[in-house]
């Protein structure tokens, strides 16, 4: 059974030799923390100041997905432009030895309980880059959709353009899939 807590800096080490090569580096966070290979300090100095706080208070919330065998995912949580009504999730990787196990859904599927009873927004937003397929499936199987309200934006990584697809649910939505 997967569970959350919040994220350690002590977590980084194993999240970031989740990132073996360059690819699936970009494909995480795009170019946002640098170059590749990333370490568990330039993780941790994206994700908080000299004196250990979030770099963005309250509107900041990494998140770590464990079970019996340890740390095996992670993502982030923070509001849109302000608005506590509208959650982002991003930089969302699962061990890669878990992969194809329904680990990223079912930790998505805690992270969206957890913003719709506790955090108690009405949408969570996620943007994923469209060559990332099984980033893609693993969302929709989480129950996002494809926004109406947002179009696709795009990064240039590498020197090419990577569209990337908004997705979108709802509290309503989740709790209707979850009842049936």
């Amino acid at each position: 059974m997967i569970r959350l807590r919040a994220y350690k800096q002590c977590d980084a080490k194993k999240i970031v030799s989740w990132c073996k090569d360059e690819k699936t580096f970009l494909l995480w966070g795009g170019e946002r923390f640098g170059s590749f290979p990333i370490s568990s300090d330039i993780m941790n100095r994206k994700y908080f100041n000299d004196n250990g706080d979030c770099i963005e208070k309250d509107n900041f919330y990494p998140m770590t997905a464990f079970d019996d065998t340890g740390i095996v995912g992670h993502f982030i949580m923070r509001y849109l432009l302000g608005d506590n009504t509208v959650l982002r999730f991003g930089w969302v990787i699962v061990d890669d030895t878990k992969r194809g196990q329904k680990y990223g859904q079912e930790m998505l599927k805690l992270g969206l309980k957890y913003a719709f009873e506790i955090m108690q927004v009405n949408k969570v937003t996620i943007g994923v880059f469209e060559n990332n397929t099984s980033a893609y499936q693993c969302y929709l199987s989480a129950g996002f959709r494809k926004s109406k309200d947002r179009e696709g934006s795009y990064e240039i990584i590498q020197g090419k353009t990577w569209k990337i697809v908004e997705l979108e649910i709802s509290k309503g939505d989740f709790f209707c899939k979850k009842s049936d």
